[in-house]
């Protein structure tokens, strides 16, 4: 089944109240869709990273009393996990679709990252990703802070942070708001999210 894009309807998954309808809407709604998505972008990402990458869907198994604010599939070189990893992900929040290179706070290459950053090779390579871009330290706040004003002081505040604060994290990548037309067109949806990792793949390259 190809891949179809996301509607509002699957945005609005995040308005049902109480964790149990939420889930069952999410699980009927959305899921199989980021299923099937993690399907048909597995081949290209192992293609473009040079490794052979897995598909992990979202499940918010250890969730017991809240529902989940936001859901994703993810794409990593290991397949039991991705957390402990760098990895790519696609996601929604009630407001927006993510696309994004994120290394967690249950990842060691953190400090890896952070070296990177700090030199001038890292700050090169950051600098040239689109203004479109954006950056956050917190996979579960969808507050961020766009490409086009990070400085090279922001870098290196990031860079301190991951190598001296253990839940610390860093992602970056693409917002596209929900309403936009893209959302709804499957085909063009998947070229937007090829797009977006091969820009993103000197980040992941970072990692390591």
């Amino acid at each position: 089944m190809p891949f179809a894009g996301f509607n509002a309807q699957d945005f609005e998954v995040f308005n049902v109240e109480g964790l149990e309808p939420r889930m069952e809407v999410l699980i009927e709604r959305v899921r199989p869709k980021l299923e099937i998505l993690g399907s048909e972008i597995v081949p290209f990402l192992s293609a473009l990273s040079g490794e052979e990458m897995f598909v992990h869907v979202a499940k918010h198994a250890r969730r017991t009393v809240n529902p989940p604010n936001d859901t994703w599939v993810a794409w990593a070189a290991n397949k039991r996990g991705y957390k402990a990893l760098p990895h790519f992900q696609v996601g929604m929040f009630g407001t927006h679709l993510f696309i994004i290179f994120a290394i967690i706070y249950e990842s060691t290459n953190k400090s890896v990252f952070a070296q990177h950053l700090e030199g001038k090779k890292g700050i090169a390579t950051v600098k040239k990703l689109p203004k479109t871009f954006y950056w956050s330290m917190d996979h579960m706040d969808p507050g961020f802070t766009p490409q086009s004003e990070m400085t090279a002081a922001d870098f290196a505040k990031m860079a301190d942070k991951l190598k001296n604060v253990k839940k610390s994290e860093v992602l970056c990548g693409l917002r596209i708001e929900k309403g936009d037309p893209v959302l709804e067109d499957g085909e063009q949806l998947v070229s937007v999210i090829h797009s977006t990792f091969e820009q993103l793949l000197p980040l992941y390259k970072m990692a390591f």
